[in-house]
């Protein structure tokens, strides 16, 4: 499997579909009867109809996410392939997207974090960019912009505000326009939805919106231990991947170590930015899938024993389809 979309084949294409419904056909006997998808956040939702969250019945939920995965997938190979970031052409990012985002049963399911995963990708594009920029103040802009978007559709995403910066800091010497840049196309969203309360005369549920952000972290969060056994072949990959990352990190071009590590930045923001949901979920952790999947991508094109690395992700296959099956 690893082997045949290690090259860069328009084929792959189909064999990605197949992997895709693989992952995903054996969740059908346990869908939800009725799924809510509350694709926005209290402070937009107020503008939507009250019955948008049953829009879509539980099978059609489940086809649309797939849809959306696979596109994803497709455009986060031509990312990664466009800026060279594995240093040669192939299709393996997005076989790994398509696996890290079916690990859990929720992350199968239509939600916020993944629609919000449109526009971490196109954020990359943009962020990447940085490096060969010469005035990318107007980049900065649109970067604060689609951060706020992605704030109304799903609040932990304010969060991914802090890979602007860090972006500046990696790729760009210290320019303040730049930096101010990015707040006021953050802001420009944010007035006109002001406007939009004060007209209304509700300024006191526009402030209210902001009192997540400094909730405090929770300690203690109870989760059934056997549910995340599927981790153990990520951890592996991942730790891996990081081992030969390392052994071939001054080997590549300056930007492209640069983007990995923003990549690595930018997952460690996602993945501790889900505390300031007071009713956190699980697939709030798909804004991690894409740096995870090219991690993931970049051990698999290096590794040098194929019966190791095929066995490994043939596991991992094998743990998401188990576990989709059993609750423990």
């Amino acid at each position: 499997m690893i082997k045949l979309f290690r090259s860069y084949n328009p084929l792959n294409m189909l064999w990605l579909a197949l992997v895709l419904i693989l992952l995903r056909i054996t969740f059908l006997s346990a869908i939800p009867i009725k799924e809510e998808f509350p694709f926005a956040e209290l402070f937009s939702r107020l503008h939507l109809p009250s019955s948008y969250q049953y829009v879509f019945p539980p099978g059609l939920d489940l086809f649309l996410a797939g849809c959306l995965v696979y596109g994803q997938a497709l455009l986060i190979n031509y990312l990664v392939n466009y800026h060279n970031l594995l240093g040669r052409s192939t299709f393996l990012p997005a076989l790994t997207y398509v696996t890290a985002s079916s690990l859990f049963p929720p992350f199968l399911m239509l939600g916020a974090p993944l629609v919000c995963n449109f526009l971490v990708i196109w954020m990359l594009f943009k962020l990447f960019s940085f490096y060969k920029g010469e005035d990318i103040k107007s980049t900065s802009y649109d970067l604060g912009m689609i951060v706020a978007v992605g704030t109304l559709f799903y609040l932990p995403f304010i969060y991914l505000f802090l890979t602007i910066w860090l972006a500046l800091v990696v790729f760009r010497p210290f320019n303040w326009r730049e930096w101010v840049a990015c707040i006021i196309g953050f802001a420009t969203i944010f007035f006109f939805l002001a406007v939009s309360y004060y007209l209304s005369d509700r300024m006191q549920q526009f402030y209210d919106i902001w009192l997540p952000l400094a909730a405090k972290f929770k300690v203690v969060i109870s989760f059934n231990y056997y549910n995340y056994l599927v981790l153990i072949p990520v951890i592996i990959i991942l730790v891996l991947g990081f081992f030969k990352l390392q052994q071939n990190f001054f080997k590549s071009y300056v930007q492209t170590r640069k983007s990995l590590q923003l990549l690595m930045m930018m997952f460690l923001i996602a993945g501790f930015s889900f505390y300031i949901r007071p009713d956190f979920h699980l697939d709030h952790f798909l804004l991690c899938a894409i740096p995870a999947a090219i991690f993931f991508a970049y051990y698999f094109l290096y590794a040098n024993y194929r019966w190791f690395y095929e066995s490994l992700y043939i596991i991992l296959l094998a743990s998401i389809i188990y576990f989709q099956f059993n609750t423990f």
